[in-house]
C-alpha cells in the first residue's frame, strides 16, 4: 500500500511540473522580456540590437536565428541561445511576430 501511494505521489508531482514547464515555454512574452528585451528593446522597438517590430523575418526563420544562430548575424546572435529550448524560440517567435 505504501509502495502503491509513493508512486502516485510522485506521478503527480511530476505531471504538475510538466504542466508548470509547458505554461513557462508558452509564456513568449516573458521570455523575450528576460532574455531579449536588453538588446531590442521592451517593446521590440530596437535598442541595442536591431528593431524586431514589424520584421519582415518568418517565425520560422526567427526560431532557427534563436536555436541554430547564424554566422551572418552578428553577436550574440552567430550561436545559438543558451537556455532556450524549441518550445520557447517558438513562443519568443510567435511573440515577436505579434509586434507592431
Amino acid at each position: 500500500m505504501r509502495v502503491r501511494n509513493l508512486v502516485l505521489a510522485v506521478l503527480a508531482i511530476a505531471l504538475c511540473l510538466s504542466f508548470t514547464s509547458q505554461a513557462l515555454a508558452q509564456d513568449g512574452a516573458a521570455t523575450f522580456k528576460a532574455k531579449c528585451a536588453g538588446c531590442h528593446g521592451a517593446e521590440g522597438q530596437g535598442k541595442v540590437g536591431p528593431a524586431l517590430k514589424g520584421t519582415a523575418l518568418s517565425a520560422d526563420d526567427i526560431v532557427a536565428v534563436l536555436t541554430k544562430g547564424n554566422d551572418a548575424k552578428k553577436p550574440p546572435h552567430k550561436k545559438p541561445v543558451s537556455g532556450l529550448s524549441d518550445a520557447d524560440a517558438k513562443a519568443v517567435a510567435d511573440y515577436v511576430k505579434t509586434l507592431k
